[in-house]
């Protein structure tokens, strides 16, 4: 079954940073694009970044550009979030999502209908 599993979350001080990590199973890695969505309590799950199947492109949220850096490593299947300059507004949980690109060289899309797979999430909570 195909699996995304998400770790490196947790308590951290205003300021601090944050590395998390999604580990892929069972898909062909190299043909989804890969994104990353927070959700905090009473709002809707929103997209924080994207980055394409080659690792050439990324794609952010107003809100986490120039502190969030998003990566993959296509051998290890697996994608990262490095998250620099925390604020206590990005307390959520965050999860990783796979999105089918196959060939297609278009951005990865934020609407996190048109994600195919996702991970159970990771909590991360960020004190003032």
């Amino acid at each position: 079954q195909v699996q995304l599993v998400e770790s490196g979350g947790g308590l951290v001080q205003a300021g601090g940073s944050l590395r998390l990590s999604c580990a892929a199973s069972d898909l062909s890695f190299s043909l989804y694009a890969m994104g990353w969505f927070r959700q905090a309590p009473g709002t809707e799950r929103e997209f924080v970044a994207a980055i394409n199947y080659s690792g050439g492109s990324t794609y952010y949220a107003d809100s986490v550009k120039g502190r969030f850096t998003i990566s993959r490593h296509n051998v290890k299947n697996t994608v990262y979030l490095q998250m620099n300059s925390l604020k206590p507004e990005d307390t959520a949980i965050y999860s990783c999502a796979a999105h089918w690109m196959g060939a297609s060289s278009r951005a990865p899309p934020r609407n996190p209908v048109e994600y195919n797979y996702w991970g159970q999430g990771t909590q991360v909570t960020v004190s003032s």
